[in-house]
């Protein structure tokens, strides 16, 4: 994850009003059409397959609408192959016109994308008499150096339309200009793969499990049994007492580079027991005062 550009200074002489503007971009079939629609319902203006040449020219015309339109969202994907290499361009120049820009890129793997072409019948853009493998080869091809942009990338691959429109509605209603930067506590299961949008990950299958535990197997780590019996364990009292004081230490640091999130992930092996529980105790022991704490347990249901 990158940090989000802050916003450039606004020439008064000219009256421009700052526009804040989100960039969806991502694969065919990660979600780009669940994102935009859940911008559009905490109130952003929103527009579906704009060139990105055309982007400096959109936002020119906003300052003239009198302040009422002050958040723009909008996607940008390989249906304009022709315009992607004029895209970092495009963004710096309405950067540096002061508007606040924040790219989000949605991430998914080959196989959930096929999955979900084969579930819905539907033809890939960039491969309507191939097959979808090839479009979704072709697509990586065209998108890397959107993904390379990105501010925030999402991995959709195990989110549901519920949990990604959730997602994105808590990001980007959180994320606002003077705001503190917030930190993000995600548990997962390595098995499922470490979370793409992660800063900074911790390993905490060293721990005892409770899996291996009949009378715990089945509860999550937010059951008090469960926490006590990973958190008691002499070696889980230095591994809490090392990672709070790490990230009360550097969340200042990180906040002063201008990062709108910080994510930290702490993963064991199926994301059910032994992160959940040092999560939820992590957010216990962390104050506000460095800014807002969320939590978000990506495998615990599995």
């Amino acid at each position: 994850m990158k940090s989000v550009h802050g916003m450039s200074a606004v020439n008064e002489k000219e009256g421009r009003h700052p526009i804040r503007v989100v960039v969806i971009s991502g694969f065919s079939g990660s979600g780009k059409s669940t994102a935009i629609r859940a911008l559009e319902d905490i109130g952003f203006f929103c527009i579906d397959n704009l060139p990105v040449v055309l982007l400096p020219k959109l936002i020119e015309l906003f300052p003239n609408s009198g302040g009422e339109i002050e958040q723009i969202a909008l996607v940008v994907d390989a249906r304009e192959s022709r315009f992607l290499g004029q895209f970092q361009e495009n963004i710096d120049r309405i950067r540096a016109e002061g508007s606040r820009v924040e790219v989000l890129f949605l991430e998914c793997s080959d196989k959930i994308l096929i999955r979900r072409y084969n579930e819905t019948r539907r033809r890939h853009p960039l491969a309507p008499a191939g097959s979808v493998e090839e479009g979704i080869r072709r697509e990586r091809e065209l998108l890397q150096s959107l993904e390379r942009a990105a501010d925030q990338v999402f991995d959709t691959a195990d989110l549901n339309p519920h949990q990604l429109r959730q997602m994105v509605q808590e990001h980007f209603s959180r994320v606002q200009p003077g705001h503190e930067m917030n930190l993000v506590l995600v548990s997962f299961g390595f098995k499922h793969g470490i979370p793409a949008q992660a800063d900074l990950v911790f390993d905490a299958r060293c721990l005892p499990n409770p899996y291996f535990v009949a009378d715990l197997r089945d509860k999550s780590g937010t059951d008090p049994q469960v926490a006590s019996y990973v958190l008691n364990d002499e070696n889980a009292k230095m591994f809490m007492q090392r990672l709070v004081g790490f990230i009360d230490d550097f969340r200042p640091l990180y906040d002063r580079e201008g990062k709108s999130y910080l994510t930290v992930g702490i993963g064991c092996t199926g994301g059910r027991h032994r992160s959940v529980a040092i999560v939820e105790e992590i957010r216990r022991r962390l104050d506000s005062s460095g800014g807002p704490v969320l939590v978000r347990h990506r495998d615990m249901d599995r």
